[in-house]
């Protein structure tokens, strides 16, 4: 099996979801179900992690004034959704 660190997302996603459904078939015993639930957790979080990643490269193109500019995704959003002031 490889590094979890090293698995791209949609490994990772497949990894988890196999746990899961083991964990979610009851016929594991207790001290594997405990593993199984620590490495869900690991690659719960490695998945997360790989989607701030993409979230922090996506950028937005808004027009502004006439004008098309970048914009990060998710960036200058106040706590409601909606645009901040920058």
């Amino acid at each position: 099996m490889a590094n979890e660190t090293e698995l791209n997302f949609e490994a990772a996603m497949a990894a988890l979801e196999e746990i899961v459904g083991q964990l979610e078939h009851g016929d594991v015993p207790l001290e594997q179900a405990i593993d199984l639930f620590q490495r869900g957790m690991k690659l719960s979080q490695l998945c997360s992690q790989k989607l701030e990643q993409v979230e922090r490269k996506i950028e937005m193109i808004v027009e502004e004034d006439g004008d098309f500019r970048k914009k990060p995704f998710g960036g200058g959003l106040d706590e409601n959704g909606g645009e901040g002031v920058e």
